[in-house]
């Protein structure tokens, strides 16, 4: 089975990747918080919190989320994974990501060689169909295809 979905692109770029998702709200801080401090290489989500996510590797995962929660060093976050080579392959939001999420995306595609492609707005269908373990690929003009 097979899905395409156009959201908005924030970050460009091509990336194949399975998909690990989260039908709650990601807490960038709490997820990445044991991989950038212990040097965990495979990123496994240390939010307790997240029973979606918990203990799961997200390193070159594609992140299917609704939305970031949590504090503001969010984007700080997402730009350290990415210039410790321990971020997700792409970031997938059903929702229109938050300003701090944006800015940790832009400053890894700006400031390191480790881009994150992002696309928001992909909506909450698209959050319903996606299922971790999926095959998904994102291109450059916002269009997300999700394969089971």
């Amino acid at each position: 089975m097979k899905k395409e979905f156009k959201g908005r692109v924030v970050v460009k770029g091509n990336v194949k990747a399975e998909a690990l998702v989260s039908h709650g709200g990601f807490n960038t801080l709490a997820s990445y918080q044991h991989s950038l401090m212990f040097g965990d290489k495979s990123a496994k989500c240390s939010d307790q919190n997240n029973p979606d996510l918990y203990n799961k590797p997200m390193a070159g995962k594609a992140l299917c989320l609704p939305q970031t929660i949590g504090s503001t060093t969010g984007g700080l976050v997402l730009y350290c994974a990415a210039s410790m080579q321990r971020q997700a392959a792409c970031l997938l939001f059903s929702k229109p990501i938050d300003s701090l999420a944006a800015a940790g995306a832009i400053l890894a595609d700006v400031w390191t060689d480790h881009s994150m492609p992002t696309i928001d707005n992909l909506g909450d269908e698209f959050l319903s169909f996606v299922q971790s373990g999926d095959s998904i690929t994102v291109k450059d003009d916002g269009t997300v295809i999700v394969e089971r």
